[in-house]
């Protein structure tokens, strides 16, 4: 890995939507929301930590950024860029954020604001990298008047020129910005195909996160690509939801999982076909999920052996019992009940040498499912992982996942020794890496017994995950935080499910209600006006409380169906979803499905 790449990999890049204008009337502030922004804060905390890694930078630009916080963020990275001045990250984020609170300033003011935050980007833009991909795509939203358009222009084609040093995150972005610079250079073919290779929606003005995902090919972290980690050894990214695996050896290839369907991993498989035409001897597939066995078909030939672990059938079994309810994961391709007969079951740690390569195989707990296989190539310092380390602790819907068996397999991999991580998914490989092993094993045991505590007390789950707890060994330890909090409420709410019953200590349970039935009685309180619903959806809307929004829109649905008031709001509010959460798979495509809005592919790299 580069070290541009290196110093900036993300669990998610960066919202950018800067919409200043220096004649308009001046904008009020936003006001606050109702409900609280618990990741926000601890963002917060984590940067006024000592030299905190750029994830978690980023990570709170973009919770400020997708919640329209923009005079927050500059008040935060103001005081932090006069705190650590060696740190040009922050003098670009003030910038960046001070040119966005332009609208806000008096008119008189505005011009020498915006100018005081161009001088802040281009002193920040001469480390390069990041900085400067920030500064190019604030230039392109500039006023004419200002005529930044070339700078910005040279600093995008910079970054995509270079697009293999940053992580997935930046692309969509670049090319949203270059299609204004190069509409506002008087370059309109160029800024067709800019806007093009953007998505060339709607969304266009709204996502600029790397992945897709449409209704017919369900989602994709990242553009297609086949990456040679470590040589003869290839992951195929971005072919399907999960990531699949090659594995040369001198007599074959070992795959590692098989996608979600025989599509998809055919597709893969083409462009392993550019490298070598070895046949596909194994397949060793690290758990039963849908996305990891569903392209089976594609790979298997006369005598391929399938390797799983000894719990496989178990797993199987109950995913098969599961109707996945959303179907923006997968695409209409995939289909259940899945079917797969393994040819060889590993119930204890084996060395297996296939074709003059080693493959160590450690059935593990996992934190996903309990048929974890963990595959370790020992001279190439790899591990293949599978999803052991899913954030959601299995799937959101489906009754799986163990914080017990999380950390049971973090210390498990602690023993195998350094190496790289290579998981079923690009940001969970980008995040999840053995160095952060060690502190984030400690952080969340802490959670664990402390939502134990908290479960046996009688606590509600509200109350737990208001708790907002930050360890203090995340506090030197800055590459660990981004992780942590990928998975900190996830595993606070896989536990209480697991613990409690369907009486829940703050009574939820005890009186269950359908949509119409709650949406008859809200009515009342609104007066049986169908204006009362909507002013407050979008009041809701205006403060970023987007959530709340969509509830009350859809309460106000239920009483009031048809209403073209209450289904614009309810709109805007999974706009405002979509936008937060669209470096949150899960969240993004299920919000996105219920929106019915899809995100095009870009273009492969």
């Amino acid at each position: 890995m580069s070290r541009h790449r290196q110093r900036f990999v993300l669990a998610g890049c960066l919202l950018v939507v800067l919409g200043c204008s220096v004649v308009a009337p001046p904008r009020p502030p936003q006001p606050p929301r109702l409900t609280r922004q618990r990741l926000l804060e601890s963002l917060e905390q984590a940067v006024r930590w000592r030299d905190p890694a750029t994830p978690t930078v980023m990570m709170l630009a973009n919770e400020y950024l997708s919640g329209h916080h923009d005079r927050a963020g500059y008040s935060y990275f103001e005081a932090r860029a006069r705190q650590s001045p060696e740190r040009p990250l922050f003098t670009a984020l003030t910038g960046l954020f001070q040119a966005r609170t332009a609208p806000e300033i008096p008119l008189l003011q505005r011009v020498d604001w915006v100018e005081d935050a161009i001088g802040k980007l281009d002193r920040a833009a001469r480390r390069g990298g990041l900085e400067r991909y920030l500064r190019g795509i604030v230039f392109a939203e500039l006023p004419a008047r200002f005529q930044r358009a070339p700078q910005a222009i040279q600093d995008l084609e910079a970054m995509l020129a270079a697009a293999d040093q940053f992580p997935p995150g930046f692309q969509r972005g670049a090319w949203r910005g270059l299609s204004k610079a190069y509409a506002a250079v008087d370059r309109p073919a160029d800024a067709e195909r800019a806007r093009s290779r953007a998505g060339g929606t709607a969304d266009g003005d709204l996502l600029l996160a790397d992945a897709s995902v449409t209704a017919a090919e369900g989602f994709r972290f990242v553009p297609p690509a086949l990456v040679e980690v470590s040589p003869g050894v290839y992951v195929a990214q971005g072919y399907d939801f999960a990531d699949l695996a090659f594995v040369v050896t001198g007599d074959g290839i070992v795959a590692i999982d098989a996608g979600t369907t025989t599509a998809s991993a055919a597709t893969a498989v083409a462009a392993l076909r550019t490298r070598t035409q070895a046949p596909i001897r194994h397949v060793i597939v690290t758990h039963a999920h849908w996305d990891h066995i569903g392209g089976l078909a594609a790979l298997q030939g006369p005598g391929t052996e399938i390797i799983a672990q000894a719990r496989f059938a178990d797993e199987l079994a109950v995913d098969n019992s599961v109707a996945v309810p959303f179907h923006f994961f997968f695409g209409t391709q995939a289909h259940g009940p899945y079917h797969a007969a393994p040819t060889r079951l590993v119930e204890r740690t084996e060395t297996l040498e296939l074709g003059g390569t080693r493959f160590v195989l450690h059935p593990a707990r996992g934190g996903e499912t309990g048929d974890a296989l963990l595959v370790q190539l020992p001279d190439a310092k790899l591990t293949f992982v599978g999803d052991v380390f899913m954030p959601y602790l299995g799937a959101p819907f489906v009754a799986e996942g163990s914080a017990a068996g999380l950390l049971d397999t973090i210390a498990q991999l602690r023993t195998l020794g350094p190496g790289r991580l290579i998981h079923g998914h690009p940001p969970l490989t980008a995040n999840f890496t053995f160095e952060v092993l060690e502190p984030l094993g400690a952080a969340l045991a802490e959670v664990h017994t402390r939502t134990l505590a908290e479960i046996h007390d009688g606590r509600a789950l509200a109350d737990i995950l208001d708790d907002n707890l930050m360890p203090a060994v995340l506090a030197a330890q800055p590459g660990a935080v981004v992780p942590f909090l990928l998975m900190r409420d996830n595993l606070v709410e896989r536990d209480y499910v697991q613990r409690t019953g369907y009486w829940k200590p703050d009574g939820e349970g005890m009186e269950v209600f359908t949509r119409a039935e709650w949406g008859r009685a809200v009515d009342l309180l609104a007066g049986g006006r169908e204006a009362t619903f909507s002013g407050a959806a979008a009041t809701l809307n205006e403060r970023g409380d987007f959530g709340m929004a969509l509830k009350i829109a859809e309460l106000g649905l239920a009483a009031h169906p048809g209403s073209a008031g209450l289904t614009e709001q309810r709109r805007r509010a999974l706009d405002g979803l979509r936008s937060t959460y669209q470096f949150n798979p899960f969240k993004f495509l299920i919000y996105s499905e219920m929106a019915g809005a899809e995100l095009v592919p870009l273009p492969r790299r």
